[in-house]
């Protein structure tokens, strides 16, 4: 809304109304005066406006044993923000340029990449994230969002780390980078399908389809020899 600077009043009404009236009014909602609008967006507000084509990117490492003794992996895994539908990208026990390159490929596709339909993507300064992958990614739109060094937000992504940690992975001893490609598999299909998210509404992430039976024994099945349970 314009102010003509000698009257005071929005130039198009008419009428005269005092500037922090109308002050008053933009701050209502929120909302900054014009010149400072489009300068000062905060953190809470990017992520509300652009909810629906976020996805945050993060790495974890879990070490593994194998013949040459305990070897450090590393997982890359996105999120959808909307959704809260997780995707393991990669496990490697080199995560170099070219292993990368071949990961942003994959997430891109565009037939059934998971960055489909996505705009933006939240990471930290990890320099895993090489110019290479972000690249990649930012030939078919998405674009990267670097973020300080700060939990706080991605707080999705951490708050997956650690479940997949506390519920799984440090509850294990695995051999092998096979066991360890088992052991996320089978946790992220109990995470989408059977485990109830408080975060969530208490909801599964991909909804079953209604039981048929309306009554009977409650029966209890398990994942990983009984790690997993629902």
């Amino acid at each position: 809304m314009g102010l003509s600077e000698d009257t005071r009043c929005p130039a198009n009404l008419g009428h005269e109304v005092a500037r922090g009236t109308i002050a008053n009014i933009l701050k209502a909602p929120g909302l900054e005066p014009a010149p400072e609008r489009n300068r000062k967006t905060n953190w809470r507000e990017f992520l509300r406006r652009q909810w629906e084509v976020l996805v945050a990117a993060d790495f974890f490492t879990i070490e593994v044993w194998t013949r040459r003794g305990l070897t450090r992996s590393v997982v890359l895994f996105l999120i959808d923000l909307t959704t809260r539908r997780v995707e393991i990208a990669g496990i490697a026990t080199q995560a170099n340029g070219l292993w990368m390159a071949q990961v942003a490929r994959n997430l891109s596709d565009d037939v059934d990449g998971f960055l489909l339909g996505k705009r933006y993507m939240i990471h930290d300064r990890d320099p895993l994230f090489t110019a290479e992958f972000l690249g990649t990614l930012a030939a078919t739109g998405v674009k990267s969002v670097t973020l300080p060094r700060s939990p706080n937000l991605t707080a999705h992504a951490e708050r997956f780390v650690r479940t997949i940690k506390e519920s799984c992975l440090d509850r294990l001893i695995l051999f092998g980078e096979g066991s360890l490609r088992k052991a996320i598999h089978e946790f992220v299909a109990h995470y989408h399908l059977e485990r109830n998210h408080q975060g969530w509404g208490n909801r599964l992430i991909v909804p079953r389809e209604p039981q048929v039976e309306t009554s009977g024994a409650i029966r209890r099945r398990q994942r990983l020899g009984g790690m997993l349970n629902y």
